[in-house]
């Protein structure tokens, strides 16, 4: 999302917040200002709007060493490429689970987690103690791709949690420590393996930022990747959405790759996510991925699916591809696998494991740290039961966000699958008389955000017009921090709508119904 910025600008500090005095806090998050409340443990509500504390050591000090300073710094320093920083002009200099606490004082309930990334949130004791075990071991932490009992361990446990048909005869390949790095491979990969060069991919994706990546995300351009159309329910390209939505999509895919004069020859593979995370969180059907498997399996193509922001429980299955029942023939994982630190792989059948030695590498594939700790996330998840929890609790989610549409018509949609959830924001006073939606509402969408930063909760916003508020919580959410969450949504949302009353702003409409990108 492009924000024009001159200069940044600092989270407004609220009319009931009041500064608490300058000596800097001591110890870790939770041990705050007497009368601070903050979550010591799974009963602990997390503190509202209001709650404050001292600022951190040099936050307040003359001479642009603030965090006003720092914000300015950045400003000046970095490139117009970022991003997160202009929506979210904070400072976090500690955190610990849920919570992010700011240079200024003030504590953000963090529902972005790192894109995903967090899946037991920031600081967790065993990602924690799993790091200082390493750093204590005086293991080396910079090995290549050589063999250490850090990544056998790491290995063993993520084979552990694969579907079993995939576990058993798998290959694995570190790559770089981003998700675009491993979907560079993914491709890299198939195309080696079949000697091919196509490549299919779905409208609304987005697999990175890499060249390669970008080809297969949704607004490319590149002549070798053939778009497809990505079932959506609310907004289905033709018009009908539902199961019959997906239906005529998985139709569609068939008939191009059996048309011999479509134009498009038999690829190298299909690449697709279970669900579209920064195409507006939007859950691919079962019926329509097992469809997607018999049509690549049918023709001998190899079907790559993207778990980088889907993976370790984050949908309500350990992998997203469990629901349908799903194997692929190449995995892409990345975020969550790491625990918190960069770790990005890909796992695929060994009959693609085509590859001449050095056809693919990575300075950087054996960071010791992040298996470490990624060790520790799966198997916490996995031991702990997070993905089932996630589900439960993202059900419970879903359902309060419904009913908090009911009473307010510029929610269009609530979607997504677990605790990967996304509401998108609609200007229903501009639908047309052909409208199956009303036209998205970026402009109430990015108030909403503002004004969950003002309350002291961070989101994100995706989809295809910005207008999608993402929630993507820890997985180690409890039920009172969760109605903490939804409380300061809701506060959130009622001061955007007032701001942006009589009329919201009708989006911009495309020219056509059907895939935009």
């Amino acid at each position: 999302m492009a924000v024009t910025e001159s200069a940044p600008a600092v989270p407004p500090a609220g009319g009931t917040q009041n500064r608490t005095s300058d000596r800097p806090v001591a110890g870790p998050p939770d041990e705050t200002a007497p009368g601070t409340r903050v979550p010591t443990g799974p009963t602990t509500r997390d503190p509202g709007p209001s709650d404050r504390t001292p600022p951190a050591r040099g936050a307040s000090e003359p001479g642009g060493a603030g965090y006003e300073g720092i914000l300015r710094r950045q400003s000046l320093r970095e490139s117009a490429a970022r991003t997160y920083a202009r929506s979210l002009p904070i400072v976090p200099v500690r955190a610990r689970g849920l919570t992010i606490e700011g240079a200024d004082g003030r504590r953000y309930l963090d529902c972005l987690s790192g894109a995903g990334t967090l899946a037991l949130g920031h600081n967790h004791p065993v990602v924690l103690e799993a790091v200082k075990k390493v750093l204590d071991s005086g293991a080396p932490l910079h090995v290549l791709d050589l063999a250490t009992p850090v990544k056998d361990a790491f290995t063993s446990e993520l084979f552990a949690t694969l579907p079993g048909e995939l576990a058993d005869n798998a290959r694995i390949q570190f790559c770089g420590p981003a998700g675009t790095d491993a979907v560079e491979a993914a491709l890299k990969l198939v195309r080696t393996a079949t000697g091919r060069s196509g490549l299919l991919a779905f409208t609304g994706a987005y697999h990175g930022m890499t060249s390669g990546a970008l080809d297969a995300s949704g607004g490319a351009t590149d002549i070798r990747v053939t778009r497809l159309p990505y079932p959506h329910s609310y907004r289905c390209p033709y018009g009908v959405g539902g199961a019959r939505g997906a239906q005529l999509a998985a139709h569609w895919t068939e008939h191009l790759l059996d048309d011999p004069k479509s134009g498009v020859t038999t690829p190298a593979g299909m690449i697709l996510e279970a669900v579209q995370g920064e195409g507006g969180v939007i859950p691919a059907p079962d019926d329509w991925m097992r469809r997607m498997r018999r049509i690549t399996a049918d023709r001998s193509i190899p079907l790559v699916v993207d778990e980088v922001q889907t993976g370790v429980g984050r949908t309500g299955a350990f992998w997203a591809v469990e629901h349908s029942g799903v194997v692929p023939d190449v995995m892409v994982l990345s975020k969550a696998i790491g625990g918190s630190l960069p770790l990005a792989v890909i796992v695929y059948r060994s009959e693609l494991d085509a590859w001449e030695p050095g056809a693919h590498a990575g300075t950087f594939r054996g960071n010791q740290l992040a298996m470490a700790a990624g060790t520790a996330t799966l198997a916490y998840v996995r031991e702990n039961k997070l993905a089932e929890r996630a589900g439960v609790l993202g059900d419970r989610i879903h359902g309060q966000l419904r009913g908090l549409a009911a009473d307010h018509p510029c929610i269009g949609d609530v979607r997504g699958r677990g605790l990967m959830i996304g509401v998108e924001l609609v200007d229903p006073d501009a639908a047309g008389p052909d409208d199956t939606a009303p036209p998205a509402a970026p402009a109430l969408a990015l108030a909403v955000q503002q004004e969950c930063l003002a309350r002291g909760l961070i989101v994100e916003l995706g989809g295809r017009h910005s207008a999608v508020v993402r929630l993507l919580p820890p997985l180690t959410l409890t039920d009172e921090q969760a109605t903490a969450v939804l409380d300061r949504f809701a506060d959130a949302l009622v001061a955007a709508e007032r701001a942006h009353t009589p009329r919201l702003p009708a989006a911009r409409r495309p020219a056509a119904p059907g895939p935009s990108h």
